[in-house]
């Protein structure tokens, strides 16, 4: 027997018995301990925001097709929407958890800002370059206030509601690159208490066409931002032409902006700028439309009943929410407005659109076929209007508008 313990000489029947290679299990990711359909579904918001945030605007250039995100965001995705289906499980106790412990929740939100403002800046040198024609520009134009506003005013909603200054500036910030920094207030303090009501400009009467509602919403939500501020500065003993107004600063910031690209890029930069705006908040005015159409609170022994599950339309659709940060849960969002957006549940007890807000925004442009589809939802909802049970209007009778 040798030092190392080895008989020299001798044969063993049996060599030593060794641990076989661990194999994956179908699905499973490479080195990773967890199946990789789990693994997608955890980091979905984050690879959803990697392949929408700036890829399709710069794809569909280097294509020579700058409609491509257009076409994919309301083409594409209300179809693979339909085709994929709803998730209406809800977070559980440990995926509470695993999000209080993630580094990657906040952080690719926190990333998205500057991607924004780099897509603003290039896409508004390659239409002063002079290189598209005119209806490739106005589809890269589109493009852009399709990220801008379907993934930037989301993410700047989700910023916006957290408590911390950081949060809340970045929210402030990605508002004002699209015009709308009023939003900030209009939304946090005036549309969250008075959803359902004749006194929300967000909330869009049955019977009121889209077109109707987003100039009314957009001139509605700028008046009662500035009210709100006033009422605030008047509370603080503050001036209202003072450093303190928010809302002078969400007028002059957005105006730098433009005057910057149009000194660096030439005046159609800052036109471009404005452009992409428009589309943006007209994008953000467009949901709004979808989110509380034709829902109202009820008076219940003289007083206005609290918001509850019914007063937004919600929609589980798998595809749409990644795209969205689960926005689409709206009555939760309405019911805990801090809750993080991987944790907002669905609601059975809420009314349920029957497709995601890419599809409904689609439907809504058809007045007729909206109105179709809606109105006959809004009649069926328990107690969908005045507290008889009787369907009513957010704010008197209006005529289908088409």
């Amino acid at each position: 027997r040798t030092r190392t313990g080895r008989d020299e000489g001798i044969e063993h029947p049996h060599p030593p018995l060794r641990r076989p290679p661990r194999r994956r299990r179908p699905g499973q990711v490479q080195g990773a301990g967890e199946p990789a359909m789990k693994w997608l579904e955890r980091h979905r918001f984050l690879l959803m925001a990697l392949v929408t945030a700036v890829p399709l605007p710069v794809l569909g250039y280097w294509l020579g097709q700058n409609w491509l995100t257009v076409i994919v965001a309301f083409g594409a995705l209300p179809l693979a929407d339909w085709l994929i289906g709803q998730d209406r499980s809800n977070p559980s106790a440990a995926d509470e958890a695993a999000w209080a412990r993630s580094p990657t929740g906040s952080a690719s939100l926190y990333a998205y800002v500057p991607v924004q403002i780099g897509l603003i800046v290039w896409s508004a040198a390659v239409h002063a370059g002079g290189e598209l024609s005119a209806m490739q520009a106005l589809g890269l134009m589109a493009s852009v206030g399709v990220v801008t506003g379907g993934q930037g005013i989301t993410i700047a909603h989700e910023l916006g509601h957290r408590r911390s200054v950081v949060d809340r500036l970045l929210a402030k910030l990605l508002l004002t690159t699209v015009c709308y920094g009023h939003f900030h207030i209009e939304h946090n303090r005036g549309h969250h208490a008075r959803v359902a009501t004749p006194d929300d400009p967000a909330t869009a009467r049955q019977g009121e066409s889209l077109y109707g509602f987003v100039p009314r919403a957009i001139a509605g939500s700028l008046v009662s931002a500035w009210r709100l501020e006033a009422q605030r500065l008047r509370r603080r003993d503050e001036a209202l032409l003072s450093h303190h107004n928010q809302m002078l600063w969400f007028a002059a910031v957005p105006v730098l902006m433009a005057l910057g690209l149009g000194l660096w890029l030439g005046p159609g930069a800052a036109l471009w700028f404005v452009g992409q705006s428009v589309v943006a908040f007209s994008l953000l005015e467009a949901i709004n439309y979808v989110e509380h159409y034709g829902l109202v609170r009820r008076s219940v022994g003289g007083a206005l009943e609290g918001v509850t599950a019914r007063h937004s339309w919600n929609s589980s659709q798998r595809l749409s929410n990644a795209c969205l940060i689960n926005l689409q849960r709206h009555a939760d969002h309405h019911a805990h407005p801090t809750r993080p957006y991987p944790l907002l549940r669905h609601l059975d007890d809420s009314p349920q659109l029957p497709t995601g807000y890419p599809g409904m925004v689609l439907l809504a442009l058809v007045p007729p076929l909206w109105f179709s589809v809606m109105n006959p939802r809004v009649a069926g909802l328990d107690g969908a209007g005045s507290a008889d049970g009787v369907p009513a209007l957010a704010a008197g009778q209006a005529r289908p508008e088409v």
